[in-house]
């Protein structure tokens, strides 16, 4: 797949930075990054492994944050798009996978509508990296058989989530983009039949040497939230009552 970073249009790697910590990253997404002519990174990527890009690549930062966004998204592709027919080899660089909430596959077809040649680095997404991090399995026989990830950056209260499926899933849940909905968050999952007192974490710079992890119940959720800064996961379930006794990463 690598050969084609010779075509003359240019090529495009997708790659996936993982949730913070450099030992995360795969092999093949360092290896694309340490050869890459360009790197257009987000605002979780990392300072370390932004370190790792060649001292002659061109860093172009196009991050956003809740209520800001530095590049629009089109012109996210359009920029994709414009280093890849210069020629160039480009690193798109997201945190986490950036298939998971990374609006990777709407960068894609923008690519595929210009016909530039692209692949696809998997990366870990926060979800299983801050709570492995955080001790708190997503699945265990004792607590739950399934999760669920889902976005808690919503323009309008409830938009596109069945909040009564998520309260009677009995699944782990867990919700990204969420600090700033999780007074919305817990309310509706306990308007809908969840437990008040199901217990909840709020991971804070998961994977990070910074990490930290707060643990309460539902209600408490807000609370929880209002004490940490972005980024941050929120994790409801029972799994999240096994940090205590598994925090292997603080010990």
């Amino acid at each position: 797949m690598n050969t084609y970073f010779n075509h003359q249009a240019g090529f495009v790697s997708l790659v996936g930075a993982g949730p913070g910590d450099p030992d995360l990253l795969t092999v093949k997404g360092l290896r694309l990054i340490q050869n890459a002519d360009v790197v257009i990174y987000d605002r979780l990527v990392s300072a370390d492994i932004l370190a790792l890009a060649n001292d002659n690549a061109e860093m172009i930062y196009v991050g956003k944050r809740l209520n800001y966004h530095c590049v629009p998204q089109e012109e996210i592709n359009d920029l994709l798009v414009e280093k890849a027919q210069q020629g160039r080899k480009v690193v798109r660089l997201k945190g986490g996978d950036p298939f998971i909430f990374g609006r990777g596959g709407e960068e894609l077809e923008a690519l595929v509508e210009k016909d530039i040649l692209f692949e696809v680095v998997p990366g870990v997404t926060a979800a299983a990296g801050a709570t492995s991090y955080a001790g708190i399995p997503l699945t265990h026989r004792d607590h739950a058989q399934s999760v669920q990830f889902v976005t808690g950056h919503v323009k309008k209260e409830g938009q596109g989530i069945n909040w009564a499926s998520l309260a009677q899933s009995n699944s782990t849940l867990v919700f990204y983009m969420g600090l700033k909905q999780s007074g919305s968050i817990s309310d509706n999952l306990i308007s809908n039949g969840l437990d008040a007192k199901t217990p909840c974490a709020v991971i804070e710079k998961g994977t990070r040497r910074d990490q930290r992890v707060l643990v309460d119940s539902l209600d408490k959720l807000a609370t929880l939230a209002s004490q940490v800064e972005s980024p941050a996961l929120i994790v409801v379930g029972s799994v999240a009552t096994l940090h205590n006794k598994l925090d292997w990463f603080n010990q």
